[in-house]
């Protein structure tokens, strides 16, 4: 029996968008902590946001070469779920900032074309060991911004041992989330860019076919 592929909704800035997202069904909400990302959000206005969240429905919190003292300062204000590490820290680094913050992590690796597949498998067993409070790696595409690009990477390179327990990332859309479910096979995905309406603003209804596509992929590995 497979699992069902949990889904993450990441960049929210309105209420509304929250409720889209919680009606769709999706299993996550992210909040991006990076002051240049056009989908920043204030731990105040992420507090105000994560009081709409409903039980069951997990907050993240993406962050970007924050130190362990910023991150810890904004868990306080913004109760967080977990917390998403997506820029340049180190293995060491990373440990450090969950043990601050006093949350479970998510470690980015961004993916470039040369990378290979046993480096994955390498990155994410270094951050196990470094940490109880490691869950999974989020893989993304490379690109010279962080997160929300909209690019994909070849999936090929992924592990076919990894996969079930990555959160796959990266040039994500209603189009090709299907096919990323049967082909990958991913605990999770994440979305961002591939389900707004403009920069920061989300579409419900791409939300809900997003939510769609990715449970069609569900249906047809349990087929």
């Amino acid at each position: 029996m497979s699992m069902r592929t949990r889904i993450k909704i990441c960049g929210l800035t309105r209420e509304e968008d929250v409720q889209a997202v919680v009606a769709a069904g999706a299993d996550a909400i992210g909040f991006v902590f990076y002051p240049n990302s056009p989908r920043y959000v204030t731990p105040e206005r992420a507090a105000e946001l994560i009081r709409s969240v409903p039980p069951f429905v997990s907050t993240v919190g993406l962050f970007v070469n924050a130190t362990p003292d910023e991150v810890a300062a904004i868990v306080r204000v913004a109760p967080l779920s977990l917390i998403q590490l997506h820029g340049d820290e180190t293995v060491e680094e990373a440990a450090t900032i969950a043990a601050a913050a006093g949350r479970q992590y998510m470690k980015v690796f961004r993916v470039k074309p040369d990378t290979l597949p046993h480096e994955l498998l390498e990155y994410a067993q270094a951050n196990r060991a470094a940490s109880p409070l490691f869950t999974s790696l989020l893989l993304d595409t490379y690109v010279d911004a962080y997160g929300g690009a909209g690019k994909g990477f070849d999936w090929s390179l992924i592990p076919k041992d990894l996969a079930p327990r990555v959160v796959l990332s990266g040039g994500l859309s209603v189009h090709n989330a299907t096919d990323a479910v049967v082909g990958v096979r991913p605990y999770a995905v994440d979305i961002s860019s591939g389900v707004e309406a403009a920069k920061g603003i989300k579409d419900a209804r791409k939300i809900a076919d997003f939510v769609a596509a990715v449970r069609a992929g569900d249906a047809i590995l349990e087929s």
